[in-house]
């Protein structure tokens, strides 16, 4: 094809419009992929809006990108990737090789980290460049459509869980079961944990049974969710997922002796813990930002292993505004996938 569809804003918090574009070639080091898929994530807004700092219009979002690589650039041909492979890129869409965080290998940090949407054009389009250094192997039993948000969804709370202080056995709570959360139920129950789902309401009691939680806290209850987890003996790990400080303050108390208290729900809103909270029982608490390619590499290793799969809703890439607004309407039941087809 000598044009290609993209969905773009002209301007900050501006509607979607789709538009043609000339294909274009991939430089040295990078790949052109045709994307099949690609998932809507909160975080999307962030640059949407204009939130972030650096960000240019028009804007193409879309971080969690699955395809094939339909042209490589020079010096990609001498990686191990081929025409027709099946890649992911998400949260990570590259890093800078040279900063101290990558110089460390810690390249999740990297001082120039490369989102897509905001480094590069993203994957609300038929066609996209990335690097190679981004780049994930999907496993043949994953579709496009589940593939696409693993690459930020899954590799977030994966990671989040699989690099905590939790070990088998141990309990462990998911706050909030959207996007994120119903990912992190099914995966603290694979990884052997005692699984706590927290949510608002009694109608998600079942929801979260079906996800496999071992418990349900109800937020909205008189109990606190605090006192509800320490009548269980204290988490280990809680896990927040959901993007609402005081939510996650909430859990604090819930944690025992030594408990850490991962963040990976974003909120500009500073959380009401005290260090008193933290100091007499040793307990923690730490930011997890996404994964790398080789993470999601093995988040979707792991989820074909023990037959985890994001819950999804399909629409094409035509009706990216509608899907776009479903998605921060919170209506999305739980990850908005838009397809090229």
């Amino acid at each position: 094809m000598d044009t290609y569809r993209a969905a773009q804003v002209a301007a900050a918090s501006g509607s979607f419009e789709i538009v043609e574009r000339e294909v274009p070639r991939p430089g040295p080091g990078h790949v052109r992929l045709a994307v099949e898929a690609c998932g809507i994530c909160h975080s999307d807004d962030f640059f949407v809006s204009g939130g972030m700092p650096g960000v240019r219009f028009p804007l193409v979002p879309g971080h969690e990108v699955a395809g094939r690589i339909e042209e490589l650039g020079e010096g990609a041909q001498d990686s191990h990737w081929s025409v027709g492979d099946r890649v992911t890129v998400g949260w990570f869409g590259g890093s800078c090789r040279y900063c101290t965080p990558c110089r460390q290998g810690d390249f999740i940090v990297c001082d120039n980290l490369k989102v897509p949407g905001w480094a590069y054009d993203g994957g609300f389009a038929e066609a996209m460049i990335a690097p190679i250094d981004a780049l994930a192997r999907i496993p043949d039993a994953l579709s496009a459509t589940d593939a696409g948000p693993m690459a930020c969804a899954g590799v977030t709370t994966y990671n989040g869980l699989r690099r905590s202080a939790a070990r088998p056995g141990d309990l462990v709570a998911v706050l909030g079961i959207g996007g994120l959360g119903h990912l992190g139920v099914r995966y603290a129950v694979a990884m052997g944990f005692e699984t706590v789902a927290i949510a608002r309401g009694p109608e998600k009691a079942d929801f979260a049974k079906q996800l496999g939680a071992h418990h349900y806290i109800d937020s909205t209850e008189s109990t606190s969710v605090a006192e509800s987890l320490q009548s269980l003996g204290g988490a280990k790990v809680v896990l927040a997922t959901a993007g609402n400080s005081d939510a996650i303050a909430a859990t604090a108390d819930g944690l025992a002796h030594r408990g850490e208290l991962v963040v990976i729900g974003a909120s500009p809103d500073p959380m009401g813990i005290s260090p008193v909270q933290l100091i007499m029982r040793g307990r923690t608490v730490r930011g997890h930002p996404s994964g790398t390619a080789q993470d999601v590499q093995d988040t979707m290793a792991f989820s074909a292993l023990h037959g985890i799969r994001p819950m999804v809703e399909l629409m094409p890439l035509s009706e990216a505004n509608a899907a776009y607004q479903k998605m921060l309407s919170g209506t999305a039941r739980f990850r908005m996938v838009l397809t090229s087809g």
